[in-house]
């Protein structure tokens, strides 16, 4: 999933990469320029990017319950399957790379094959509250994502090895698997945690990827437009593309679409105006009302109506 096919790499070179180089951002909306507005924070508080990126609450209110009503919740299912196969799939990459770093070169696709056994273990950090049905539909997806991304990575290390007879084991891991996953970041020049870390980072496209376990909403790509923001502050070198990952299973199958985006002014003047509001709710305690319509899997159900 982190890795794009020959048809996505093709429309790439062709359609948004050259987009992305001559793509022009104002100078004011780069991350390297948080010290003056608009991207100066305006409240001394340091929110999570998900907290700025989130609006499953149109009105943002299930923000509030928890900031300045002080409710804490379990999370729901949906929240509890996408932690876990995000832990699951980190877990992959990582243990890809390592087989490769003590195995060497010429044994790299026997160890990468001794991988074929999944890791569960992200399912010892789930809450009993699970039915058993649902652990082991869970289980289930672990391994269906873990098969998936594996074949994948197999598949470009020996593309790589095939290639470059003579290449080294660091070289091999960087063209192979040139993702790092779950990169921390510290977010407080921008008024975010100082404890942010993306889903992956893509090194040759400079991409930022998240991936998600649910239907598409547009604004998903908050989130890329939020650690590109924050990349910027630290490293002061330009990101303008974004990848969401969508993920859904049916019938038992993984099935994968991706929005490839670019990180333009008025996405990132999106995810400013989206942080503003809701420091400012949290800040001066405002309560922003209740929604026209809830969303059926909301873990503030039952506390926010009161």
């Amino acid at each position: 999933m982190y890795f794009p096919t020959e048809e996505e790499r093709k429309d790439l070179t062709r359609g948004l990469l050259p987009k992305a180089r001559e793509m022009t951002v104002a100078e004011e909306l780069r991350g390297w320029s948080w010290n003056a507005p608009p991207l100066e924070p305006i409240y001394d508080i340091k929110l999570a990017l998900y907290e700025v990126a989130n609006y499953y609450c149109p009105t943002a209110r299930d923000l509030y319950m928890k900031r300045v009503m002080d409710i804490d919740t379990k999370p729901n299912v949906a929240m509890l399957y996408g932690r876990v196969l995000h832990d699951s799939l980190a877990s992959l990459i990582i243990a890809a790379k390592r087989a490769i770093y003590i195995e060497g070169v010429n044994h790299a696709s026997e160890a990468l094959e001794g991988l074929r056994r999944p890791d569960y273990s992200s399912l010892d950090k789930v809450p009993q509250h699970l039915t058993q049905e649902e652990l082991e539909e869970l289980k289930s997806r672990v391994a269906v994502v873990w098969r998936h991304q594996l074949n994948t990575i197999i598949s470009q290390v020996d593309t790589v090895l095939a290639k470059q007879p003579r290449i080294g084991v660091d070289s091999l891991v960087s063209l192979s698997i040139p993702v790092s996953v779950e990169h921390n970041l510290d977010g407080s020049f921008l008024g975010l945690s100082s404890h942010l870390s993306t889903d992956a980072y893509r090194f040759y496209e400079t991409t930022i990827l998240d991936i998600k376990f649910g239907e598409p909403k547009d604004f998903h790509r908050l989130t890329t437009a939020g650690y590109a923001l924050a990349m910027e502050s630290l490293y002061e070198y330009t990101i303008n593309l974004g990848c969401i990952i969508y993920a859904r299973f049916e019938n038992g199958r993984l099935l994968v679409d991706k929005d490839y985006h670019l990180i333009d002014d008025e996405l990132r003047q999106w995810f400013i105006e989206a942080r503003d509001e809701k420091m400012r709710m949290v800040s001066e305690e405002i309560d922003p009302g209740m929604p026209e319509e809830c969303y059926e899997s909301c873990p503030y159900q039952g506390h926010c109506s009161r």
